[in-house]
């Protein structure tokens, strides 16, 4: 997969995408929404690495989904900073009517 970057020209007004170099670490925060497969419950969380995060989920060393396993991410979103992601999640988690919203958005991505 090759990692692009947005700059705005300064020719131009215009915005192009550009390849990022080989080296380049992007820094993001994800929200991710897991689905289990055994009982097809939800579960919200926030990492910096959701691909090792789910492997953690996966792999048993989460206590909240431990015992939900197998489980996979049907959803996620990606912030710059830790604190938007944790937002997010805090918001899902405590509000019905951002959950409601979440699932409609989800709606053909969740399995009953």
């Amino acid at each position: 997969m090759e990692l692009t970057r947005i700059f705005k020209s300064s020719d131009a007004e215009n915005y192009a995408v550009k390849p990022l170099p080989p080296h380049s670490k992007i820094n993001m925060f994800y929200f991710y929404v897991l689905q289990s497969l055994k009982d097809k419950n939800l579960y919200f969380g926030y990492s910096d690495d959701l691909r090792r995060r789910l492997k953690e989920h996966n792999d048993g060393r989460v206590s909240a989904t431990k015992n939900r396993r197998p489980l996979e991410c049907i959803y996620y979103e990606a912030y710059k900073a830790k604190k938007d992601a944790r937002e997010r999640e805090r918001q899902i988690k405590r509000r019905a009517k951002a959950h409601i919203s979440l699932k409609r958005r989800m709606a053909h991505s969740i399995s009953h």
